[in-house]
Order: C-alpha cells, then structure tokens, then sequence
C-alpha cells in the first residue's frame, strides 16, 4: 500500500511536500492537509454513514500520510490516489466491524417552519436515501460508485485506488448502478419524484 496519490498539483510538488513534510516542515502538513482532506472525508462520508467515523478515517489516512513521508517513493504513485486507496480501506474495516453489531435507530429531526425547508427536506431525504441503498451494496461495487459517481474519479484513477483492473472497474460500476436503481425503484414518488414527467 505504498501507492502516491494526485490532486490539485503535479506530482513532483506533491513529492517535494512531502520530503518538506519529511523534514519537520509544518507549512508543508499545512498545504498537503488543505488540499486533501476534504476530499478524504467526503469520500469517508459517502462511503461510511457515519460523520464521526468518516472524520476518523480522514484523520487516520492523513496520519498515516506523515507518516510514510520519509518514504514516499516518487513516481510510483500520487498522493491523491494513495490517500483515496487508504481511505477505502480504512473504511472497508470499519464497516466489517460494524456488521456485527446491531444498527440503532436514528430519531427524524423536526421540520422548521422555514419556507425553504420543505425543499431542504426532500433534499436531505433524497441524500439519506442513497446512502442507505450504497449501504445496502457490496463493499467494492459502493466503493467503485462513489469513486466513479460522487468524487468523479476516472476508471483509470478508481483502478488505481482500488489495486484491480479498468474493465473491473467498469462491471462493479455497472453492476453497482444497476443495484441502485433496483433499491431506490420503489421510492420514487416518496422521495418527491413524478414518473408522469
């Protein structure tokens, strides 16, 4: 799992960061940690139904970036998608974990009088559905979903990050799709769509 990663910036500034950060620099684990771990925790945060979990994973996958900066080999990989191969990982155990133990029931918060809220709730209704048929979903046609659907990552950058081919890739993509709208199917005028359109 020594694979770099690749975001806003090229991969010899990621590297040179990296050997800063080696270094003791704390601008360089400033710059690294705001261009990546937004997209770390958005990525935990779609993977993951809990905030607090996906937090710490963000955490985790940004420390175990420190820690391998001494390390970091150059042009193997960029630290975008080493960072996003952590975080699913790190992800994937804790959903294992969780699977042994029984989900608790979340209580519905209470409508404001707002005149957007009506919009806001179908919304967030909307969003709480997918991520509870991603839930539904095996581990790596989610992950393949997300990555490919919710961060726009290419198929080529999703094999990278999960260590296996394109054209694996692009069957749990589909196959992932196609679950989804299977799950989602019945819930249509619920959550606020007209199939007369």
């Amino acid at each position: 799992m020594t694979m770099p990663f690749d975001a806003t910036a090229g991969t010899d500034e990621e590297a040179a960061l990296l050997a800063r950060l080696a270094c003791g620099d704390g601008s360089a684990a400033a710059l690294l940690t705001l261009r990546h771990l937004p997209r770390v925790l958005r990525l935990a945060s779609r993977l993951l139904d809990d905030p607090a979990e996906a937090e710490d994973v963000a955490q985790e996958a940004m420390l175990r970036l420190w820690r391998i900066a001494p390390h970091w080999r150059t042009g193997e990989a960029q630290v975008s998608t080493w960072l996003y191969r952590v975080a699913v990982n790190l992800c994937a155990d804790r959903r294992r974990a969780r699977a042994r133990l029984a989900p608790l029931d979340s209580a519905a918060d209470a409508a404001d009088g707002a005149p957007q809220a009506l919009t806001a709730m179908m919304a967030a209704d909307r969003a709480a559905a997918l991520l509870a048929a991603l839930a539904r979903l095996p581990d790596r046609q989610r992950q393949a979903v997300v990555l490919r659907h919710l961060e726009g990552l290419s198929n080529p950058e999703i094999a990278a990050v999960m260590d296996t081919s394109v054209e694996a890739v692009e069957s749990l993509t589909a196959r992932g799709k196609r679950a989804l709208a299977a799950l989602l199917a019945g819930q249509r005028e619920e959550l606020g769509h007209d199939d007369r359109a």
